[in-house]
């Protein structure tokens, strides 16, 4: 075998290792959510000490999300855009609380983030939501 034979591998063998896929970490060693928008249902529930240790008022905008997305708090205090996708108005929520009757892209808001978004009569709404900057 020729030495640029040997020199080819190994310079293949680097790159293709360079080149691989590797998940984000955040500095706590937690695997980042990947920055997606996020359809579910939409509920609202009376707050107050929720799993991320603060404190609530029905007034505030904030939500609780999946436990699956949760990951014991990685996401406390992040913000989100909320869309009602059937008549288009959004929001923009802290997250503060934990939904473990939640499914996976459903949320559980605030009465006063869910009124900017609909009416409490309606209980539930179709929403779409993801993570902001």
């Amino acid at each position: 075998m020729s030495p640029y034979t040997v020199l080819f591998f190994l310079f293949a063998l680097a790159f293709t290792a360079f080149a691989s896929p590797v998940s984000p970490v955040n500095p706590e060693g937690a695997a980042l959510v990947e920055k997606r928008s996020r359809t579910g249902r939409g509920t609202w529930f009376n707050v107050g000490l929720g799993a991320c240790g603060k404190t609530n008022k029905d007034s505030d905008k904030i939500i609780a999300i999946s436990s699956n997305i949760y990951a014991n708090g990685a996401h406390c205090d992040e913000k989100v855009k909320i869309k009602n996708t059937a008549n288009g108005k959004t929001a923009t929520a802290i997250v503060r609380d934990e939904c473990p009757s939640c499914g996976s892209n459903d949320i559980d808001m605030s009465p006063s983030l869910f009124e900017e978004l609909g009416d409490l009569d309606t209980g539930v709404l179709k929403v779409s939501w993801d993570f902001t900057d």
